[in-house]
């Protein structure tokens, strides 16, 4: 009989037979133990000579019906299954008990009504489903032998441990059974293969001969051998003798080293290096394989994935001269060197790779001072200032020092100096756009004097209401400021609620930093108790820029939106398609709204999946949230602002994405720097912001840029937007057909294949295919019905895409008509799908989104066909090509939320899993960007009640996030991975990652305030009050101190947080304090 189940062990029902059950009868009286055991050994040898004589018999005698077959299965079945494992049958000696008390006819006594055991062969189906037995199910057992043995188990099982609710049983009285969390299982699984199975190479007997497999005939003419047998037979012992040396060949084969998968391909790539040892991306490869070993979350991994960096990138750089003038061997070998070297070889390093030049080396150089530089943001602007005096040098580097300016006022904000961010874009603003006209063309130092001028005479500047401009000030003669002073800021009030006075400053602090953050003037009363709240001109000066093109201009615009809080996505792709600069330009992403909105409320984390209603088990519905997550990243053009997904409308900017911003700043950033009617774009942005605010009031701006521009066809195309955004299709129809319909305009214009596309799409979405149609067949001037005239759409529409366009967005909505015409008319989607496929690949002249631009435009395709519009499709048709689509494009949150969406009718998250799971890419791990590992945070919590079971795996990533070299300088993904661990609950564990998390971003006053806040119970006031020294050092800012709090706090507090110090003040204490007070002048 096999172990029962017990709560201390998971059940196993692998070990019961599957018999048929018996009658169970009362069992007799048992006379004595010799009888018993007599009678015992004489039902065996009955029983064995039965099976010996039919196993005998059956050899001799041909089986002839059924019962010969089971009676020899049945013999064989007892054979193997009870006399190996030496386990009486227990069962079949029980009936014959029972038999033999039926025929003695004794009658059962009182006490032997109850049975002794019973015998359960079924296990029970939901310990499966539940994965565990039930606690009121667990069986009643009776310890014997001092409490070593059970009764009526095996003897071969021993008692191992005594537990709450049970116990533990193991086979004999040696040590537990190991399992699969212990260290030598572990260790055993990790273990490289010893052995290698090889496939035989001919997979047949016989040689094929003209595509037959030739098969040897038995039958021999022994009358017509001739002399020619001899030869064939000696053939024949050859081939015996040839594999008999081919097995021992194979033998002795068996002796050599054999090599892993692994092992493999770092030999392949070695060839490849020895063939060719210049070739970069080989000595990439082959690092990716040499790390692919050293898990990033693995003990010292750092260290040891930085030490075999620096022995491979040393070994690249001396084989070829090509590869000491690579960028990125060089950057790859100075982060790794930043792990092992002294900080004098770092510095040294560095200043050698300098040399090279380049934004890409000059960027990490920075950040790389941010990370190691004490000295605050002061010591940030010196070095960002060597930076751009080495920029300038070079032409056309206009864009890369706009990067650079946008990472210093990030830096400033994460620091906590937000005044001095909005002034530095300020006083870019008046410098870019309102130059006077006497300063035009003069050098940047004269034209800086004039600003400072401007500047300390503190009238509204770019931004504020009321402002008119630098050169309008100077037209108008240098007036004084009558402007009212701004509205103070909400004042520091000590919040009652807690006593602390650490969570006290916290509160106050955090809400300070989330009130205005335009600078102050003089005469402010902000100014008189907050200095940093006034920023001079000469705080900034040496950060501004002289900008003139257009693309430059641009650039910084939608740069200071970002630092505003709207994100722009694929901004920093505009900048250089190279770069890392998401890992500190979404900071969009430290709002509480939007952290909010990454993770599960506490009513969505769990959740019951069944219900019961009259003793049955319901299922409940799964229940998911919008695919369509707060993360949106995207390449350039692939979706406009004023383009929307879903029944829902999600949108570039929605209400969350607008929470925590000054809104009115917003729109006189917009108004002011307005570059007159055809600047379309900066007009895009500008609706689509004010939409989400109130549709009536984008409307009416829109009405107010028509008027100056009444043939500007995108600005008709974001009015008619804007009434199909408020479910106004009527007018939304007569603006199309006011424009182009009364009004002809040829196929290859700009934006006129946009509008009839809109059109189309407008008809097609409301449900009347008939009339998107027509729509298609104005678009090419053909009247007419029946099946000749859509050939004619056909071929003109294909004429139409073939023709050149000033714009690839103009040729995309022509093959949109194109493919829409396909599906209505054909009702394929496979046909519809072919004619992007069709499409010759992208150049190097044209954009590098036109790639995924074209993948979006066919998935909203099928998405609206399929999802929208409810038309009979099959759903393997749109998630297989999303399927290639996220693995292409991993990082665009559109095609995330299609995808998820298309697997909501699935029960198995295959899929979706392995998109979360960490894949792997020429040997090494896909490095994952900023985006796509706080998406899959979110991706955790999507479906309503699975968030529990995602943590664990969630964790994972998070921890591959804080090791990888592409996203663990982020203070972004630091600031969700200890989100993520306070909302678990996991107190220890966070502030231990705070610890991580303030090393790598040493500026981020986000980072620090959590100790101060939702951690609190994780930390104790001498901890504290050394981060209070820390951002001091750091020169982070802090608008009130600390000690104002802690002046009511008891004696006997006071005294354990001063222990040891002998009544003496600390001496960093005390210099701390004094740079407090000096700063900031």
């Amino acid at each position: 009989m096999s172990a029962p189940s017990f709560s201390s062990f998971p059940p196993s029902f692998a070990s019961f037979p599957d018999l048929d059950p018996g009658p169970s009868r009362l069992s007799p009286p048992l006379k004595g133990n010799s009888d018993t055991r007599g009678r015992r050994e004489g039902s065996r040898k009955d029983k064995k000579e039965k099976s010996q004589h039919r196993s005998k018999k059956s050899k001799d005698e041909p089986r002839k019906d059924k019962r010969h077959k089971t009676e020899k299965y049945d013999s064989e079945q007892q054979k193997h299954a009870w006399t190996e494992a030496n386990i009486l049958d227990d069962e079949k000696l029980k009936i014959e008990e029972d038999r033999r008390l039926t025929q003695s006819g004794l009658q059962p006594s009182k006490w032997d009504s109850r049975p002794l055991f019973f015998s359960d062969r079924k296990g029970d189906q939901l310990n499966i489903t539940y994965g565990g037995i039930h606690a009121g199910n667990i069986p009643k057992y009776h310890l014997v032998n001092r409490g070593r043995s059970i009764l009526g188990l095996d003897g071969h099982w021993t008692v191992y441990r005594k537990g709450g609710k049970g116990i533990e049983i193991s086979i004999g009285r040696g040590h537990k059974q190991p399992g699969l969390t212990d260290s030598s299982v572990r260790a055993l699984l990790a273990a490289p293969p010893s052995q290698r199975l090889l496939g035989a190479g001919d997979s047949y007997r016989h040689e094929e001969v003209d595509g037959f497999l030739p098969l040897p005939s038995n039958r021999r003419n022994k009358a017509t051998e001739d002399y020619r047998s001899i030869t064939r037979q000696e053939d024949h012992l050859d081939s015996d003798s040839q594999s008999s040396a081919s097995d021992d060949s194979s033998g002795d084969e068996s002796g050599m080293p054999i090599l892993t998968a692994h092992q493999l391909s770092l030999k392949t790539v070695e060839q490849r290096l020895a063939a060719d040892p210049s070739s970069v991306e080989t000595w990439l490869s082959l690092l990716n394989h040499s790390l692919s070993n050293i898990p990033l979350t693995s003990k010292n991994a750092a260290k040891a994935r930085a030490e075999i960096t620096l022995s491979i990138l040393t070994r690249a750089r001396a084989a070829h001269s090509h590869n000491r003038s690579s960028r990125i061997l060089f950057l790859k070998y100075l982060r790794a060197g930043e792990e092992v070297w002294h900080e004098s070889k770092t510095k040294a390093e560095w200043e050698e790779a300098l040399k090279l030049g380049g934004i890409e080396v000059w960027m990490e150089w920075l950040e790389w001072r941010i990370r190691t530089t004490a000295g605050g943001v002061d010591v940030l602007v010196t070095d960002a200032t060597r930076v751009l005096n080495a920029l300038s040098r070079s032409e056309g580097s206009e864009l890369d020092e706009l990067r650079v300016l946008w990472r210093v006022a990030v830096a400033f904000q994460q620091a906590g100096y937000h005044e001095r961010a909005i002034a530095l874009f300020q006083a870019q603003a008046e410098l870019t756009f309102e130059v006077p006209q006497s300063l035009y063309g003069l050098p940047l130092e004269s034209q800086l004097e004039s600003l400072e001028e401007f500047w300390e005479s503190e009238v509204p500047r770019a931004g504020e209401p009321g402002a008119k401009g630098w050169g309008d000030w100077i037209s108008s003669g240098r007036p004084d400021n009558f402007v009212s002073p701004a509205k103070a800021a909400t004042q520091m009030d000590l919040d009652n609620q807690s006593n602390d006075p650490y969570v006290q400053w916290h509160r106050d602090e955090s809400r300070i930093d989330c009130t205005s953050h335009v600078p102050a003037r003089s005469t402010d009363k902000r100014s008189e108790s907050d200095p940093y709240a006034t920023v001079l001109l000469s705080d900034i000066k040496a950060l501004l820029l002289s900008l003139h093109t257009e693309g430059a201009k641009s650039a910084f615009r939608l740069i200071w939106l970002s630092v505003l809080g709207l994100h722009i996505p694929s901004l920093t792709e505009r900048l250089s398609q190279v770069s890392w600069d998401d890992r500190w330009s979404y900071t969009y992403l430290g709002s509480f709204s939007r952290l909010q909105s990454i993770f599960p409320t506490a009513s969505g984390q769990r959740q019951l999946t069944a219900d019961s209603h009259a003793g049955a088990l319901i299922g409940r519905e799964r229940e998911f949230s919008n695919a369509f997550g707060p993360l949106k990243e995207w390449s350039r053009d692939v979706f406009g602002p004023l383009e929307w997904i879903g029944k829902d409308k999600w949108q570039m900017w929605t209400a969350v994405d607008l929470q925590g911003i000054d809104q009115d700043f917003v729109r006189s950033v917009f108004k002011q720097l307005r570059c007159g009617s055809e600047d379309y774009e900066w007009d895009l942005f500008a609706l689509a912001f004010e939409a989400v605010l109130n549709i009536k009031s984008a409307l009416k701006l829109s009405r107010t840029f028509l008027s100056t521009a009444r043939d500007s066809l995108p600005h008709w195309a974001a009015h008619a937007r804007l009434e199909r955004l408020r479910d106004h299709i009527d007018d939304a129809r007569k603006v199309y057909q006011t424009v182009l319909v009364a009004t002809q305009h040829p196929a290859t214009d700009p934006f006129v294949g946009q509008l009839w596309w809109d059109w189309a799409e407008l008809e097609w979405l409301s449900g009347d295919q008939n009339a998107a149609l027509r729509v298609m067949q104005r678009s090419v001037n053909i009247e007419g019905t029946g099946g000749m005239m859509v050939l004619r759409v056909k071929r003109s529409l294909d004429d139409t895409i073939s023709c050149a366009h000033k714009q690839w967005k103009d040729r995309e909505a022509w093959i949109k008509l194109r493919a829409l015409l396909e599906l209505l008319n054909s009702s394929s989607q496979d046909a519809a799908l072919a004619i992007f496929d069709s499409q010759p690949a992208a150049g190097d002249h044209e954009s590098p989104g036109l790639r995924e631009s074209m993948m979006v435009a066919s998935l909203m395709l099928l998405y609206n066909h399929s999802v929208i519009l409810r038309s009979p499709t099959p759903p393997a048709v749109l998630r297989d090509r999303l399927q290639v689509a996220i693995g292409a494009f991993p990082s665009n949150s559109l095609v995330l939320g299609m995808f998820l969406e298309a697997e909501k009718g699935h029960g198995i998250w295959g899929r979706v899993r392995a998109q979360l799971g960490q894949t792997t890419l020429d040997g090494g791990a896909t490095e994952k960007s900023v985006s796509r590992r706080i998406a899959e945070v979110w991706v955790a919590g999507w479906e309503t009640g699975r968030w529990q079971s995602e943590i664990e795996r969630t964790r994972g990533g998070l921890a591959a996030a804080a090791e990888s070299e592409r996203t663990k300088g982020s203070a972004i993904l630091w600031r969700v991975i200890l989100e993520f661990e306070i909302r678990v609950g996991e107190f220890q564990r966070a502030k231990k990652l705070l610890y991580r998390a303030v090393n790598e971003c040493p500026l981020a006053k986000d980072l620090y305030m959590l100790a101060f806040g939702p951690l609190r119970s994780a930390f104790s006031s001498r901890e504290l009050d050394g981060f209070m020294d820390i951002m001091a050092e750091r020169g982070i800012r802090m608008r009130k101190g600390i000690d104002e709090y802690l002046e009511g706090r008891g004696g006997d507090e006071i005294g354990s947080d001063t222990e040891g110090l002998e009544g003496s003040e600390d001496e960093i204490e005390h210099e701390a304090r004094e740079r407090r007070m000096l700063m900031p002048y």
